[in-house]
Parts: C-alpha cells; sequence; structure tokens
C-alpha cells in the first residue's frame, strides 16, 4: 500500500500550549506536535510537520494569517501532499479558515483546520482526538479549506466557533 502523505503546519494555539511551572502559566513555548504523533497509531501515513509560529491564535494578525496562506499555497500539490493540517488556536480558527478561503483561488487537497478547546497536557483534552480526526479527514474529505473536531468536518465559508458549547458549528438560517 502506498503511503499517505500529510502535512501538519504547527501554529500554536490552546492545543500546544504547556504548563511553565516557573510562571505558574500556560504558554506557547515550543512545538508538542511529535509528543502528539508519538501517541497514535498511524498505518499508512507520513506526517511532514511545519512549526510556522508559535502563538495564542488572540494574537495572530493578517500578516500571520498571509504566512499561513503562504506555507500552504506551497504545498497544496496533491502529487506530493495529500492534505495539510494546521494547528491553529480556536479563539480565531474561524477568521483563518475565511482568510484562506478567500486568498486560496482553488484548493487542489483538504486544507484543515483544528485545535482543542482544552490543552493537550490538560485532563479531558479534545487536542488527540480533534489531531486523530483531523488526519483521517485529509484523506476523506474533498478539496477546500475545513474545520475539524469534535465528530463534525464544516466546510468554508461559515463555520463558527459557539463560545456556549465549546465547539464549532454552521450558524442556524434566520
Amino acid at each position: 500500500m502506498q503511503m499517505r502523505q500529510i502535512t501538519l503546519i504547527s501554529t500554536g494555539g490552546t492545543i500546544e500550549k504547556t504548563y511553565d511551572e516557573h510562571a505558574g502559566t500556560l504558554a506557547n513555548r515550543a512545538s508538542i506536535v511529535q509528543e502528539m504523533l508519538r501517541l497514535l497509531r498511524l498505518e499508512d501515513t507520513n506526517i511532514n510537520t511545519l512549526q510556522l509560529m508559535q502563538k495564542d491564535s488572540l494574537d495572530l494578525n493578517d500578516a500571520d494569517r498571509a504566512r499561513i496562506l503562504g506555507a500552504v499555497q506551497l504545498l497544496d500539490d496533491p502529487s506530493d501532499c495529500g492534505g495539510i493540517i494546521i494547528l491553529h488556536g480556536t479563539d480565531t480558527l474561524c477568521e483563518t479558515g475565511e482568510y484562506l478561503h478567500t486568498h486560496l483561488e482553488s484548493p487542489k487537497i483538504p486544507i484543515i483546520l483544528t485545535g482543542a478547546m482544552r490543552p493537550f497536557e490538560m485532563k479531558r483534552s479534545d487536542a488527540l482526538q480533534n489531531l486523530n480526526e483531523s488526519i483521517f479527514a485529509a484523506g476523506t474529505l474533498e478539496a477546500g479549506v475545513w474545520v475539524v473536531a469534535h465528530g463534525r468536518a464544516l466546510k468554508f465559508p461559515g463555520p463558527v466557533k459557539n463560545r456556549q458549547l465549546g465547539t464549532f458549528e454552521m450558524p442556524k438560517s434566520l
């Protein structure tokens, strides 16, 4: 069987926050992607990782989104990559998803944004579930920009974060 190629772009966000025992805070210090990937059984899947930045998504700006877009444009080639997963903070994930949807001409592969409501290091974190779902979705979804989390795959434009429920959804029509 042929190895499936996925590229995972790390931007930081809650999913990668770690506890700083000296400061007593959660912070984006260094990528923990490899630690998460080691916990998954990934048959016939090769994941290349790119640490683009380590930022809380509330600190992301359009220059950062342009960097993410540039990386995606370089990797959006089905002969080299079957899908792109972007680890992103959930607070502004939908802004980045809309930005990518608007600025990408015609994506050739699935581009999936995912994150976590609770850091990977914390109990009851959704980080590993969302990462695993995103890896699976990269091999099944059609080309386009998506958010994948909590058993859902939602295509941009449109998804929003429901802060009360702690998940993503499509807004209800009036």
